[in-house]
C-alpha cells in the first residue's frame, strides 16, 4: 500500500509528498517523506496545508531513519524476495524531510459556507495576507510541493506593482519575483565567489530597475562591463551593455579627458577640480597610500595655510629637497616654495610633510585630477539622475584600487550632499521643493570601501546606515562579504548570494538573520552557477532560485517582444 502510494505521488508532483510527524515554532518541522527521496531536493520550496491555514517553508534537510536500527543495518534486498523486501522497506525504512517554516496564510472557509462571504470580503480588502509564522501545523498535516499559484502569492505576478522575474523555483521552475520599489527602499547586497555571475545578475536586476524607470542607477564601472557591450570569459558570447539597449536612457560618462572605453567614446567626459578634493578625501586612502598617523594634522595645517579651495594646489606645486643659502647664517636652509619651508613657517615637522607630499604624488600625477575643469561633469550627471536618466561611470584605463576609490568616494559624497539638501527642502515644505527621485549607487568591490579600517570614513557607509530617509541606497557587489565592517552588513536589507567557498563569507551573508544555521548548509551547496539564495528585506522569505539568463531571451521578455512558446509551455500555463 505504502509502495502504491510513493508510486502515484512521483508522478503527480502536484499531490502530497509527505506529512508532518514533529517539530516546533523554535525548531524545524519534521515531516515523513511519502515519495522517492530523489524527488525532493534541500532548498525546494513546500507548503503545508493544516486545517484553515497554510504554511510555508523551505526544506533545509533530509534525514534517513528507520522503524528499528537493525531493518537500516541489514540489506533485506540480498535475504529475501524482492516483492516482500519492497514492502519490508516501505513499513520500516522512510526518509524525513527538515522544514525551515517562514510565513502562514490563512486559507478560509470552504466556498459556498456561510463563513466565506465574510472571509472574502476580507481578502478583497487585503486584510488577509502572509505574516510571520507564530504557531504550528498540526499532526500529520500534508506537506506539498508549491505550485506556480503558491509562489505568485508571496512573491508576487512578474509586471504587477513592480514585481520583476529574477529567476525560477529549482523544482518546478515556477516564476519568483523581487519587489524592485521595495528592494530600492534600503541598500542591497549581490555576493557570490569569483566565477559565480555576479556581474550577470547585477545586469539583470538593473535592467530591471531601469525598464522600471522610477529610480536613478549610478554605477561606479570599475572593470568597463556594465555601459558597454563586452564578451563573456567563459563562453566567448557576447554580452549586451546596458548603454546599447537603453540608449536613451543610459548615460556613458568616461573619467579623464579623451576617455574611451572598449573602443567607445563617452557621451561625456569626467574630470575633477583640485579645489573639489578635501582633506577627508586624503585620510580615507590612507590604507592605499599607507599614509603615517601624522597626516591628519598636516593636512589640517595645509587648509589653515591655503584654505578648503586651494590647499591640494598650493602643496602639489612645492618643491621637495630644494635648499638655498641663507645670507646672514651662510647655512643651508629650505628654498622659498619648497615642502620644508612651508612646513617650518606652519609648525609642521619637515620630513612629515615630505613624507605626505611623496605619497600623494600618485593623485598629483592623475590625469583626470585638474586646475579647471573644461566643464561642470558632476552637475552634468546629477541633472541627468534627475531627469529619469542613469549612469554608468566607466574608468576606462584608470583601474587602479586608488583611482576607484578616490574617484567613487568623492563623487558619492558630493552627490549625497545634493539629495540631503534635496530632501530637507522637500520635508520642510519649501515652495516648488518636489520630492526627490530615489538613487541607487552601485559598488563593485565593496570590501574596499567598507573594510572596518574604511567604514567610518568613506561616504558609503554613512549611505548604508542612514541614508536611506534621504532617497539614496547602495547596491553593493562583492565576493568576500566577510571583508565588509559587521556594521555596514547588518544594513544590508536585500541579499542575493550565489555559491560561497569560505565558511567565514559565508557567515557574514547571513549576519542578522533568522535561521541563519538552517540555511548556512544550503548556502554552502548552491550550484556554482545561476543558483542564489534571496533573503532579506525584499523578498518576503528565503528563496533558492536559478537565476535568469541574461542572453537574447532576457532581452526579448524584458522589451516586450513576443515570442514562440512551445505547446508544452501553453499547456503548462492553463493547467493540463
Amino acid at each position: 500500500m505504502m509502495s502504491e502510494q510513493r508510486e502515484n505521488n512521483s508522478q503527480n508532483p502536484s499531490g502530497p509528498i509527505g506529512y508532518i510527524v514533529g517539530g516546533g515554532l523554535k525548531a524545524n518541522l519534521q515531516a515523513r517523506l511519502s515519495v522517492p527521496a530523489q524527488s525532493v531536493q534541500e532548498g525546494a520550496f513546500v507548503v503545508v496545508e493544516s486545517g484553515g491555514w497554510l504554511f510555508y517553508g523551505l526544506v533545509t534537510d533530509l534525514q534517513l531513519g528507520s522503524t528499528d536500527p537493525r531493518f537500516a543495518d541489514e540489506q533485506t534486498e540480498t535475504r529475501l524476495p524482492a516483492q516482500l523486501a519492497g514492502l519490508l522497506h516501505g513499513q520500516t525504512l522512510f526518509t524525513n524531510l527538515e522544514i525551515m517554516t517562514a510565513l502562514m496564510m490563512e486559507r478560509g472557509p470552504e466556498p459556498g459556507s456561510p463563513e466565506y462571504d465574510a472571509w472574502f470580503q476580507k481578502v478583497m480588502d487585503e486584510q488577509v495576507h502572509p505574516e510571520p509564522v507564530k504557531t504550528v501545523p498540526q499532526h500529520h498535516a500534508e506537506v506539498r510541493l508549491a505550485d506556480a499559484g503558491d509562489i505568485a502569492e508571496i512573491f508576487g505576478k512578474e509586471g504587477e506593482k513592480g514585481f520583476f522575474r529574477i529567476g525560477n523555483t529549482i523544482e518546478g521552475g515556477h516564476p519568483v519575483c523581487v519587489n524592485l520599489d521595495k528592494l530600492v527602499q534600503r541598500s542591497s547586497g549581490i555576493f557570490g565567489a569569483t566565477g559565480t555571475g555576479k556581474s550577470f545578475l547585477t545586469r539583470v536586476i538593473l535592467a530591471g530597475l531601469i525598464k522600471r524607470d522610477k529610480t536613478a542607477v549610478l554605477i561606479f564601472d570599475m572593470h568597463n562591463e556594465y555601459g558597454p557591450d563586452d564578451t563573456a570569459s567563459d563562453t566567448g558570447f557576447r554580452v549586451p551593455g546596458l548603454r546599447g539597449k537603453f540608449p536613451a536612457k543610459v548615460r556613458m560618462v568616461g573619467l579623464g579627458a579623451g576617455a574611451s572605453i572598449r573602443g567607445n567614446n563617452p557621451d561625456f567626459t569626467l574630470e575633477i577640480a583640485e579645489a573639489d578634493i578635501t582633506p577627508d578625501d586624503v585620510l580615507m586612502l590612507s590604507q592605499e597610500l599607507n599614509l603615517r598617523e601624522t597626516t591628519a594634522t598636516t593636512l589640517e595645517a595645509l587648509r589653515t595655510s591655503f584654505g578648503y579651495d586651494r590647499w591640494f594646489h598650493a602643496f602639489k606645486h612645492m618643491q621637495v629637497n630644494v635648499f638655498e643659502q641663507d645670507e646672514e647664517s651662510g647655512k643651508r636652509v629650505p628654498a622659498e616654495g619648497s615642502v620644508a619651508d612651508w612646513a617650518e613657517g606652519a609648525g609642521v615637522h619637515p620630513s612629515a610633510a615630505e613624507a605626505l607630499h611623496s605619497k600623494l604624488r600618485r593623485l598629483f600625477n592623475a590625469p583626470y585630477i585638474v586646475e579647471k575643469p573644461a566643464s561642470n561633469a558632476l552637475q552634468q550627471m546629477i541633472e541627468n539622475l534627475d531627469n529619469g536618466q542613469h549612469v554608468v561611470l566607466s574608468f576606462g584605463k584608470h583601474e587602479t584600487d586608488l583611482d576607484y576609490l578616490f574617484v567613487s568616494n568623492l563623487l558619492t559624497r558630493r552627490i549625497r550632499e545634493v539629495w540631503e539638501r534635496r530632501t530637507n527642502a522637500f520635508r520642510s515644505g519649501h515652495q516648488g521643493a518636489a520630492e526627490p527621485r530615489p538613487l541607487v549607487i552601485v559598488v563593485e568591490e565593496a570590501h574596499k570601501l567598507l573594510n572596518r579600517e574604511m567604514a567610518s570614513q568613506t561616504t558609503f557607509s554613512t549611505i548604508a546606515r542612514e541614508m536611506r530617509k534621504y532617497y539614496v541606497t547602495l547596491l553593493i557587489i562583492d565576493q568576500r562579504p566577510s571583508q565588509i565592517y559587521d556594521e555596514v552588513m547588518s544594513q544590508l536589507g536585500t541579499r542575493v548570494t550565489g555559491w560561497l567557498g569560505d565558511a567565514d563569507d559565508i557567515q557574514a551573508v547571513l549576519t542578522g538573520l533568522a535561521g541563519r544555521d538552517s540555511l548556512r548548509g544550503m548556502l554552502a551547496r548552491l550550484q556554482p552557477k545561476e543558483e542564489v539564495l534571496m533573503l532579506g528585506w525584499g523578498v518576503p522569505m528565503p528563496i533558492l532560485v536559478r537565476s535568469r539568463r541574461y542572453d537574447d531571451a532576457f532581452w526579448e521578455e524584458l522589451q516586450g517582444k513576443s515570442t514562440q512558446r512551445s505547446e508544452r509551455e501553453i499547456l503548462d500555463e492553463l493547467g493540463f
